[in-house]
């Protein structure tokens, strides 16, 4: 068992990223969330960066102004400084674009952000790597903040802003680097997914649905790129997952090099789970096979209870996924608990926007059919043990590539079911209609076509004790301050 000391030291031959000749670099969709962030890892790094989007607007831009990045509205060619020694190319950028015709024509040095990042900032680090269907954003949080907490002082690039350490990205102080490792395509020359640059050395796997309908045809092909993922993971490696999950124990049917650490509320895996309040706001986790030589060995490492402001058992799975990361990277789960009682979420995961006369309401991300479920069934679970009078009013916007195509529409009457009335918003880019879903779902639903029209819908019903779930993967127009304004606006009238 290496200790965290020897593990430092396992890696300290690495040439800091700093030594590296400092380029001048161009970013063709810079306002990303991802290509955002790797834009400020390379600023740190010493390179000179400009960029390019079609939208340049806050919180973002702000971000980027502020670390000194020069920015540029549309995609004019002219916008590519003449001495740009690369031109990181994003994967929303397609051909066609006046952009990527101009770096093609002119024969410039291009390169797709997942393969800059693995090339200039995780070679020869050791990369945690977290993906899956769901809580990629939220483990991803929680597995850097567990490090943070033990003192390793990691570097990370997440797909959202921890509120433990109030930015999405930064290089870190040691050789441990946590990345959010996102399925999606990596460019329009390059449909391999990203996570195939990371190469990491400790991977979880949360879980695996069929999802991004836009690119992969069915469940089958993510899971031959998740095949490709555990591939580049080495045999000194370790890779965590959740017990039973079908699709994931398919794709380690394919061929697996690395030990696997499973964890399961039952006792037929290495780790066992169970919950100590109804709501999930504590849970134990012990050691059920002796399992050593995966993580640190002696005291605090063979069980451990978190208390912590979470709720919901997805969430539970997230933070033990993250926790066995961390002991492969030698933070005992004791040490990991103690890190968990302090973790402060992410924005825009069930993010509490403001409390007006006792409503409640709440910003989440979650877009999804499971995701959407499995929130509002941890928001019932905490409002039972709060006010069990109370109701759960779900606000939703589905928008993503894959609800445009359809392709969860059956499913998403029944995922409100927690809920006791739901709120759907029909998004213009969606031509199916949402009023049928919410005439078949269980619990009573209105939709909408109209932001204010639907504002007023919720303040008729809402009342002392409700809690408000906005859920949306866009801005939803503000939806969550907007109704919290509306609410103060009528209690100053009453």
């Amino acid at each position: 068992m290496l200790g965290y000391g020897e593990r430092y030291q396992y890696t300290s031959a690495v040439i800091h990223p700093k030594a590296v000749e400092s380029m001048r670099l161009h970013i063709l969709g810079i306002c990303g969330t991802f290509m955002g962030s790797l834009a400020q890892l390379a600023k740190q790094l010493g390179h000179e960066v400009s960029g390019s989007d079609a939208g340049v607007y806050p919180p973002m831009s702000d971000q980027l102004e502020a670390a000194g990045i020069v920015l540029s509205e549309g995609f004019d060619p002219a916008n590519i400084p003449a001495d740009t020694d690369l031109v990181i190319i994003g994967n929303a950028m397609s051909r066609g674009n006046p952009s990527v015709e101009h770096v093609l024509n002119r024969g410039l040095a291009y390169m797709s952000g997942p393969q800059w990042l693995g090339q200039y900032v995780l070679r020869g680090r050791w990369v945690a790597a977290v993906s899956g269907t769901h809580g990629k954003t939220t483990t991803s949080s929680m597995l850097a903040w567990i490090l943070e907490y033990a003192g390793m002082k990691p570097g990370f690039l997440i797909g959202g802003v921890p509120q433990n350490f109030s930015v999405s990205a930064r290089l870190g102080e040691s050789p441990f680097f946590v990345i959010e490792a996102d399925e999606y395509d990596t460019a329009f020359f390059d449909k391999r997914s990203k996570f195939v640059h990371y190469q990491p050395r400790t991977l979880i796997m949360n879980n695996l649905e069929f999802d991004h309908a836009d690119i992969f045809p069915d469940l089958a092909a993510i899971e031959r790129q998740f095949h490709h993922l555990v591939r580049t993971v080495p045999a000194n490696g370790q890779i965590v997952l959740p017990a039973g999950e079908e699709a994931l124990e398919r794709v380690l049917s394919q061929g697996c090099w690395t030990p696997v650490m499973r964890f399961s509320e039952q006792d037929d895996a290495d780790w066992q789970w169970r919950l100590d309040a109804a709501d999930a706001s504590v849970f134990s986790l012990r050691n059920v096979a002796g399992v050593s030589e995966a993580g640190a060995s002696g005291a605090g490492d063979q069980s451990a209870q978190v208390r912590w402001n979470l709720t919901g058992l997805h969430n539970v799975s997230n933070a033990i996924a993250a926790m066995l990361a961390a002991r492969h990277m030698g933070v005992t789960p004791e040490i990991a608990a103690a890190a968990l009682s302090e973790f402060a979420s992410v924005k825009r995961r069930m993010e509490l926007v403001g409390d007006d006369n006792g409503i409640k309401i709440y910003d989440d991300f979650a877009h999804h059919p499971t995701a959407i479920a499995t929130t509002l069934e941890g928001a019932r679970a905490r409002l039972q043990q709060e006010n069990p009078q109370g109701r759960i009013l779900a606000v939703l916007e589905p928008r993503s590539n894959t609800m445009k195509l359809g392709v969860h529409k059956s499913e998403l009457a029944a995922s409100v079911d927690a809920a006791d009335l739901a709120f759907w918003f029909q998004p213009d880019n969606i031509d199916w209609s949402l009023a049928d879903v919410a005439s078949a779902s269980r619990i009573a639903g209105q939709s909408f076509i109209d932001h204010q029209t639907l504002i007023d819908a919720v303040l008729a019903e809402a009342r002392a004790g409700d809690r408000i779930v906005v859920m949306s993967n866009g801005s939803f127009a503000g939806m969550p301050r907007k109704l919290l304004a509306a609410l103060q606006q009528r209690g100053a009238r009453v």
